[in-house]
């Protein structure tokens, strides 16, 4: 997991899963790749602030591992972005609400300026930075499950292999300028790192590993 994780999935959305939320929010494509590029960083990031703690790493590891099971299928197929986006896109109310929801528990209840601070570093407005942070939420815990538990890695997944893989994201995102800033300006106001990850969890399986 040496690779930036931020710039896996950045790469894995390219084609039509940037199409599907491009056309989802209004925006070409070059904007959109350009707020995306910006948000990523923050959810991840997020996470990895959350999984900083030991607790926090198992309660997402336990959480990730379940979905993958209840996902079903072999374990070694890819991330299947088709089908969390039509399910975050087309699913029904219900998923909208569950990604809002995650986003509450990622952000610890400041979702809204983290969206308000997207929103002015990619120059969308702030409903628009809120739609795009609900729409990869599902997303980005999709991918980390399928990066975790997909082919051969199953056997040695743990979860502090997975800390240590969004603690070095975390470290990554810090160091860079508008990213680390606009991740720093939303998640250092606590200081104690619970973000409520248990109950991102709880949320984030009915996305992962919903089949309704």
């Amino acid at each position: 997991m040496s690779a930036s994780l931020t710039d896996d999935l950045l790469n894995q959305l390219q084609g039509q899963p940037l199409a599907q939320i491009s056309s989802q929010l209004g925006l070409s494509e070059t904007q959109t790749q350009g707020a995306v590029s910006q948000a990523l960083p923050l959810l991840l990031g997020a996470l990895g602030r959350n999984a900083s703690q030991p607790e926090g790493a198992q309660a997402l590891f336990g959480a990730l591992q379940r979905d993958h099971a209840d996902a079903g299928g072999g374990g070694a197929a890819g991330l299947d972005l088709g089908g969390v986006l039509g399910a975050v896109l087309g699913g029904g109310g219900s998923r909208q609400t569950d990604g809002a929801g995650i986003l509450g528990h990622i952000f610890g209840g400041r979702e809204d300026t983290a969206a308000q601070g997207l929103g002015q570093s990619t120059g969308l407005g702030g409903g628009q930075a809120n739609t795009l942070l609900k729409i990869l939420a599902p997303i980005v815990l999709s991918y980390l499950a399928q990066r975790m538990f997909s082919g051969g890695n199953q056997a040695a997944a743990s979860p502090q292999q997975l800390g240590d893989a969004l603690g070095q994201e975390h470290q990554r995102i810090q160091q860079q300028g508008g990213a680390g800033g606009l991740l720093g300006a939303v998640l250092d106001q606590d200081g104690d790192g619970q973000l409520g990850l248990g109950d991102l969890l709880k949320i984030g399986g009915n996305l992962l590993g919903g089949k309704r």
